[in-house]
Formats: C-alpha cells, structure tokens, sequence
C-alpha cells in the first residue's frame, strides 16, 4: 500500500514561502491553505505542510527549532538529470534560497543544496538508476 506523506515545516511569513515555492514552479492545495497554512504539493504522494510559526507550535509541546540557526531535517527532492538538478538549484537560489553545501558528486548520485528563505535545508538529486545498480548495497543505503 503507497501512503501519502506530509512533512510539517514552521514558516516566519508564510506568504513569502509560497511566493519562493510558487516561482519554483510548484502548486498549492487549496483545500488545505488558508491564512495560517499552505499546503505544497510536492507529487501526489508527498506534500510539505507550510505552517506559521504560531500555528506549528499548536502542534508540539516541544521548542520549535529555528531552522536558521540550526537544522531539524534535510530534505531532498528528485531530478530527472544531472541538468534538471543544475537548473533546480540555479532557479531556487535565483527566487531567493539561501546557497547551502556544495555540488556533490558521487558517481551515480549527484546532488545540490540550498536553503529556503525561512533556512530549511533542501536538496535536488539525481540517481543514475543504470550506475546505481552497480554500486555495492551499503552504499545505496
């Protein structure tokens, strides 16, 4: 059984993040975005719950992190080419990301990074499915 996934994040001014997602090229629900959240839809099982900082913190007992001071979680989407990684990454630092890690290249995987304007850390990876199978299983852990 597939199973959607959403990833919650805190957002400083929420408008602002759907600005820097909607020039990304991605859409919105708008069943679940009102004034206090969006929700971005990354496929049509994954979706990234942006959330004000006040409205985040009606969902923990625990202290939000400051993604601009420290980092919570990494996440990573999926490229077709080593190119489309390039041009992700280009376009998100050019609609107002943050530069994160340098390029990595590991043969078979290739990778970017970059900050959201709130500091949340992405990246855009490509797999070579024809090179990934060729490496040993650890490594593809």
């Amino acid at each position: 059984m597939s199973r959607m996934i959403f990833v919650n994040l805190p957002v400083a001014d929420l408008q602002n993040s759907v600005g820097f997602w909607k020039g990304l090229g991605f859409d919105f629900n708008d069943q679940f975005t009102d004034d206090r959240a969006a929700c971005l839809v990354v496929s049509d099982l994954a979706c990234v719950m942006l959330l004000s900082d006040g409205y985040f913190s009606t969902f923990t007992q625990k202290e939000v992190t400051d993604a601009a001071r420290s980092t919570e979680v990494i996440m990573a989407i999926s490229a077709e080419s080593r190119e489309e990684v390039d041009r992700f990454a280009d376009h998100a630092l050019a609609t107002g990301g943050a530069a994160s890690n340098p390029p990595q290249d590991e043969g078979f995987m290739y990778s970017r990074s970059f900050q959201d304007p709130d500091g949340h850390l992405w990246e855009v990876i490509y797999m070579d499915p024809a090179a990934l199978e060729q490496q040993p299983v650890a490594q593809q852990a």
